[in-house]
């Protein structure tokens, strides 16, 4: 680990710049990242493990990119999808109908997403947590529209637990020089009234699966922060 624990990102200085410089970076990589996706299989090993923690019968996927893993379980749920970069929502569509299925996908923002409360039994998030510009928001928002005794399935990037140097040499070298906000994302899931199990599931422990669920009830002494809106990366 890091020679003073993890060192966790700071949250970009201007939110607004920071998700319009992802957004157009996204717009011209759409097509290789989705050929990227198809290619690689550690790539898709890392997403298939968020597959068998999901639960219906309404199902949202937040930042789903090109939709691989949409067309792994759109036709077992009623789905909906959210992510900000057009292009992606475009190819997303596309692979979705070459499949033969059907999703309600829209263009839109982490931090204001277009649900009401409680709306769905599981929210996905996958390999996007580190890319918003507010942390703290984006895990309130998420939170937001989990049923309760729902649960809302992350994939993303954190320092390895034992403190390898394998997997935060990773972190250090490879995530973040690429722009990725390494961030306490257990803490922050916990921050959101959620309760979290957090796998180690590849990367020498620098990819994490997080399965947050949401209690029945509210638990005694810990609020849920509220969502505010704001602008996200796809």
């Amino acid at each position: 680990m890091a020679p003073d624990g993890p060192q966790y990102s700071a949250e970009p200085a201007d939110p607004g710049a920071y998700t319009a410089a992802n957004d157009r970076w996204y717009t011209r990589l759409a097509r290789v990242y989705d050929v990227v996706v198809k290619v690689f299989p550690v790539w898709r090993r890392w997403l298939g493990h968020a597959l068998p923690e999901i639960r219906g019968p309404r199902v949202l996927e937040v930042s789903f990119g090109t939709g691989w893993l949409l067309t792994r379980y759109a036709g077992r749920f009623r789905l909906d999808g959210v992510d900000l970069n057009e292009a992606m929502v475009d190819i997303a569509r596309r692979n979705l109908d070459r499949a033969g299925l059907e999703a309600d996908l829209r263009q839109g923002d982490v931090e204001a997403l277009p649900y009401p409360d409680a709306a769905f039994d599981t929210v996905v998030n996958t390999m996007a947590f580190t890319g918003y510009p507010d942390g703290a928001k984006a895990a309130a928002e998420l939170a937001r529209v989990v049923k309760p005794g729902g649960r809302l399935v992350v994939v993303d990037i954190g320092y390895p637990r034992d403190g390898n140097r394998w997997g935060t040499g990773l972190v250090e070298r490879v995530w973040k020089p690429a722009g990725d906000l390494i961030r306490d994302v257990p803490a922050l899931l916990s921050d959101a009234g959620l309760d979290v199990r957090d796998d180690e599931i590849g990367g020498w422990g620098s990819v994490h699966l997080y399965v947050a669920a949401k209690p029945t009830a509210p638990t005694p002494g810990r609020a849920p922060r509220p969502a505010r809106g704001g602008p996200q990366r796809p």
